[in-house]
C-alpha cells in the first residue's frame, strides 16, 4: 500500500535503546523489564504491573489469576479482537456475549445484567478503539453480583474515565504493544492490578510458575513461557518517554481526518470528545450510515486497496467466528452490533501520516462514498453479503 493502515513510530533513539541491550549478557528477565513495568506502573498509577508477552498474554492470566475455570461464565462484547474470547476459552470457561452502545461501541451496561446467570465470575469489558467504556456503571453492577472485572485496554493506553487511567478501575487490566498499538515493543504486552495475590500469580505464571521464592527448576504452579523480553523491554521504556507527544500526535490526526470528512452524507465519524472520558486515539474507524451497507463498506474497502490505500474492517463480530458458532455460552439479543459491524471502515491511521496523505484519503473515500450511493451501484441480495463484515 502507498499508504498504510498502520505504522510504527521508530525513532533513532529507540533504535539505539534496544542495540544497547544486545551488547549486554541480559537478553531476558533483566533490568530493562523491571523498568518498563516501573515505567507503566508509575504513568498509569497502579500498584503492580507486570510485563508480559502479548496482550492476549495478559488476558489469559488474569483469568487463571482469578480462579477462572471449566463451566464458569464471562461476560464479553462481540464487538472485539477475538483474543479477549479466546482468553476465556484457555481455562474452558464460556464467553457470553452482551451487546454494545451505538455510540462508543463498547459494552453496554444495560445488556450486562441479562446476560448474568449463576455461572457468571467476571466481565471482560473492552475499552474499543481506545474509547472508555462506562466503567462507573459497570463496576457497580459487578459489586452488586459479586463479579470480577477484566479490563481489556489493549487499545486504549493513556485513556481516561472520569480523570483516572483505563486499566485501573476493574480487578486486573491489560495493554498491549503490537506495532499497531499507540506504543510498542513489537510484540508484548502488560498487566496491572491493585491486587498483590494476582500480580504475584501472573509473574509467576509468565515463567513457567516459578514463584518468586522458587529457584529456576522449582515450578509452584502449572505456567507458561510468557515472558516480555528485554529488548522489547527496552523498546517501550523508550517509547514511553514520548507517549504524551505521541498521543497528541495521534489526537491531532483524528482531528484532521474530522475537519475533512464531516458534512459527507452517508458517513458517520467518530465523536471527537465525549462525556467523562478522555480518548486514546488508537485507530480511526468511519461508519457508513443512511442506505449503505456491509456490500458498500466492502467495495469500498476494495476499491481504497486498489488505489493502494489500507482500509481494514474493525471488527468482524466474534459471535460470527466460525471457531465460535458452539463455543460461547447463551446467544444474546446482540442487534446494535449486528448492525454497527458490517458498516465500520478503518482508515490509515498512525503518528507519522502526512497531511496530503490525510487529503488524498479524505478525497478518494468521498468520491467512492458518492458513487456506493448513486443509483448504479446496487446492492446484491441478503444472502449474498451474509457472514462477511
Amino acid at each position: 500500500m502507498r499508504i498504510a493502515l498502520s505504522a510504527p513510530d521508530i525513532s533513532q533513539e529507540d533504535i539505539d535503546a534496544v542495540a544497547a541491550v544486545l551488547r549486554t549478557s541480559r537478553l531476558s528477565l533483566g533490568p530493562k523489564l523491571e523498568e518498563f513495568e516501573h515505567a507503566i506502573a508509575r504513568y498509569t498509577g497502579a500498584a503492580h504491573a507486570v510485563g508480559v508477552s502479548s496482550g492476549t498474554a495478559g488476558l489469559h492470566l488474569c483469568i487463571r489469576a482469578l480462579g477462572i475455570g471449566e463451566g464458569d461464565e464471562v461476560i464479553v462484547p462481540s464487538f472485539a479482537f477475538i483474543a479477549v474470547a479466546n482468553a476465556v476459552r484457555y481455562e474452558k470457561a464460556l464467553p457470553v456475549f452482551a451487546d454494545i452502545e451505538p455510540e462508543t461501541l463498547n459494552l453496554d451496561p444495560n445488556r450486562i445484567e441479562a446476560a448474568i446467570t449463576s455461572r457468571t465470575k467476571a466481565i471482560l469489558v473492552v475499552h474499543t478503539f481506545g474509547c472508555p467504556a462506562d466503567l462507573a456503571a459497570i463496576l457497580e453492577i459487578a459489586r452488586q453480583h459479586h463479579l470480577c472485572v477484566i479490563e481489556d485496554a489493549c487499545e486504549a493506553i493513556g485513556a481516561e474515565f472520569d480523570g483516572r487511567k483505563a486499566g485501573g478501575w476493574g480487578d486486573a487490566g491489560v495493554f498491549a504493544f503490537y506495532p499497531n498499538k499507540q506504543i510498542t515493543t513489537g510484540e508484548g504486552g502488560m498487566v496491572i492490578t491493585e491486587n498483590p495475590r494476582i500480580a504475584s500469580m501472573v509473574r509467576a505464571l509468565r515463567n513457567q510458575g516459578r514463584a518468586e521464592t522458587n529457584d529456576w527448576l522449582q515450578h509452584s504452579e502449572v505456567g507458561y513461557n510468557y515472558r516480555l523480553a528485554e529488548m522489547n523491554c527496552a523498546l517501550g521504556i523508550s517509547q514511553m518517554k514520548r507517549i504524551d507527544a505521541m498521543l497528541a500526535r495521534r489526537a491531532e490526526i483524528a482531528g484532521k481526518y474530522h475537519d475533512k470528512l464531516r458534512g459527507i452524507e452517508n458517513l458517520r465519524l467518530p465523536a471527537l470528545e465525549l462525556p467523562r472520558r478522555k480518548l486514546s486515539w488508537f485507530v480511526y474507524v468511519v461508519r457508513l450510515s443512511g442506505t449503505l451497507t456491509q456490500f458498500h463498506r466492502d467495495w469500498i474497502m476494495d476499491e481504497m486497496h486498489r488505489r493502494g490505500i489500507g482500509c481494514g474492517r474493525y471488527f468482524a463480530p466474534i459471535h460470527r467466528q466460525p471457531a465460535y458458532h458452539t463455543a460461547c455460552g447463551p446467544r444474546a439479543d446482540l442487534r446494535v452490533t449486528e448492525f454497527e459491524a458490517p458498516r465500520c471502515l478503518a482508515l490509515p491511521f498512525f503518528n507519522r501520516l502526512q497531511d496530503e496523505q490525510i487529503d488524498e484519503v479524505c478525497e478518494n473515500l468521498g468520491e467512492l462514498l458518492q458513487l456506493a450511493g448513486s443509483r448504479a451501484m446496487e446492492e446484491p441480495s441478503a444472502n449474498s453479503a451474509a457472514g462477511f463484515y
